[in-house]
């Protein structure tokens, strides 16, 4: 039985994670779980899976719970270093990092440094820190494995394959509520209409960028680091479908492909279970379902930030840092209802066009080009208003 702790467990990759770890309750025992501020679904987790030790955001929320937990041995913390202790529980076998955010960066840390394998869904701190987590990883001999579908797909496709013989990895995009929408539809697109997702459920902020295609800008720089790969064997696909959920182009003209449900309960399994592949409980992919798999190149004029995106990932350092903290602020702005839905590409791209390049290899420095560039991102905001 693997020993399993949750960064994020309210989340929708933690509340599927806990959906896989129910399924399977004789391979996976729950030791810990970390939150931000949803204590009442926290609280049926806790008496659900009576993890060990537990941490959210507030420490009034913590005081809150200890009183909760006073019957039980689960130990409650809060902060961010709460989330590093659950993460470097020592009990722990696997660690699920689903914090959204660079808010996830130090307890990705804590979990790299266990020495313990990282199912990592917290694409943002691959994307400023994939160096130094590559880094610590080697260290400490940490197995990391990608929760997100398209990067499972590439991992899953890249197994028993030679780097040398890989051209390119294509990640693809559903697409998200946009797609076919028009210039004009897309300029008045309402809160409503970015969060109306044709295939996944998902957090909000994900969403949104899934609206804006900058998660697959994301997906582009952490896949980089994931795979060890150069800009230019990156690329992008629109797969409308959500079935193949990444291609691989090897050099002998074959390509390889993951096919799956748009469940990520598919990669999560996957993560726990490897190199295994346990049975799942959900509804399998029939093919004779499936009426058409399509796919649409990128159209860079009405999703512009796959080409800012890009552009960081070919400038590498601190771009990637920056382009990372001014979409968090910008697309919080959004779900605020601060700022319109084309307000966010042209931020990011006013940020990204006057960031000045410096070097990142420690943590200190990556938060001081996050902090410099949200409080520049929040100036510009505020001066619109």
């Amino acid at each position: 039985m693997k020993n399993v702790a949750i960064l994020g467990s309210t989340g929708s990759i933690g509340q599927n994670t806990l959906d896989v770890i129910h399924d399977h309750p004789s391979r996976f025992n729950v030791t810990g779980l970390s939150a931000g501020s949803n204590i009442p679904l926290l609280r049926q987790q806790i008496r659900k899976f009576k993890p060990r030790v537990v941490s959210v955001y507030k420490k009034e929320d913590s005081e809150k719970l200890r009183k909760d937990c006073e019957t039980c041995s689960c130990k409650v913390l809060y902060g961010s270093r709460g989330a590093e202790d659950v993460a470097s529980f020592s009990d722990n076998d696997i660690i699920v990092s689903a914090i959204t955010g660079i808010n996830g960066l130090k307890p990705t840390l804590a979990a790299v440094r266990s020495g313990k394998r990282v199912a990592l869904a917290n694409k943002e701190s691959m994307v400023v820190a994939g160096a130094l987590i590559q880094r610590i990883a080697r260290q400490y001999s940490t197995e990391i494995l990608p929760v997100d579908s398209e990067h499972s797909a590439v991992f899953q496709c890249l197994t028993k394959e030679r780097k040398e013989d890989l051209l390119k990895v294509v990640l693809t995009a559903s697409g998200g509520p946009f797609f076919f929408s028009s210039y004009e539809e897309i300029s008045n697109a309402t809160l409503e209409d970015a969060l109306n997702h044709p295939r996944w459920q998902m957090g909000k902020k994900v969403t949104i960028d899934s609206a804006t295609l900058m998660n697959k800008g994301l997906e582009m720089i952490e896949a980089k680091w994931l795979f060890n790969l150069e800009p230019s064997q990156l690329g992008i696909l629109i797969h409308p479908q959500s079935i193949v959920h990444s291609l691989v182009e090897m050099k002998d003209g074959s390509i390889l492909a993951q096919l799956s449900r748009p469940d990520m309960r598919v990669p999560i399994r996957y993560a726990l279970t490897y190199p295994e592949r346990e049975v799942s409980m959900s509804l399998s992919l029939n093919l004779g379902d499936i009426r058409s798999l399509e796919f649409y190149e990128v159209d860079t004029n009405k999703f512009p930030l796959v080409r800012i995106a890009h552009f960081a990932l070919k400038e590498g350092a601190s771009f990637p840092v920056a382009l990372n903290a001014a979409n968090e602020i910008v697309v919080e702005a959004f779900i605020q209802k601060r700022i319109k839905f084309t307000d966010i590409t042209e931020i990011v791209s006013r940020i990204i066009e006057s960031h000045q390049k410096i070097d990142v290899d420690s943590e200190e420095a990556i938060f001081e080009v996050d902090r410099e560039t949200k409080e520049h991102t929040r100036n510009i905001i505020t001066q619109r208003l």
